[in-house]
């Protein structure tokens, strides 16, 4: 059963994350300033699906990992410390910024140097949660056929 959760919890992070940031993109480049709006405060909204989600993927990632001494066990802890790191550090606080500064018609330069930063630490999230990924299917296959 943990070993679903994880799996759900995981993907429902990375498609959260990849959904705010293919719209921030979208919106930046070719949207008006009230859909930029619309998505900055979409994003708001969406954290109340992607926190839980992050913290189960998380919980339940060192959980199922306990005891484990394989390298790809260590590289998926040492992954999501980044990836907390750089939620709570980078992406929340830009946010909740963005969103206000949006919802407030201020699109000056400061929105523009946390809207960057945001896209870059959104991408480093969707890459490392993606080889996360990709580590914990080879190693369901893994024990899928040690248990065979």
């Amino acid at each position: 059963m943990k070993h679903k959760l994880h799996a759900i919890a995981g993907t429902t992070a990375l498609l959260t994350i990849l959904t705010f940031w293919v719209s921030t993109l979208i919106s930046e480049l070719f949207g008006s300033h009230a859909q930029i709006t619309s998505v900055k405060t979409f994003v708001l909204y969406g954290m109340i699906l992607l926190i839980p989600a992050m913290i189960a993927t998380g919980a339940s990632g060192a959980s199922l990992g306990k005891g484990w001494k394989l390298p790809v066990v260590g590289r998926k802890a040492k992954r999501m410390k980044i990836i907390a790191a750089n939620g709570i550090l980078i992406l929340m606080p830009s946010a909740f910024f963005l969103a206000s500064k949006a919802q407030a018609g201020a699109f000056d330069t400061m929105f523009y140097v946390v809207q960057a930063a945001e896209i870059i630490a959104g991408a480093i999230n969707i890459t490392l949660l993606s080889l996360n990924m990709r580590d914990g299917l080879a190693l369901r296959r893994r024990r899928k056929s040690a248990a065979k």
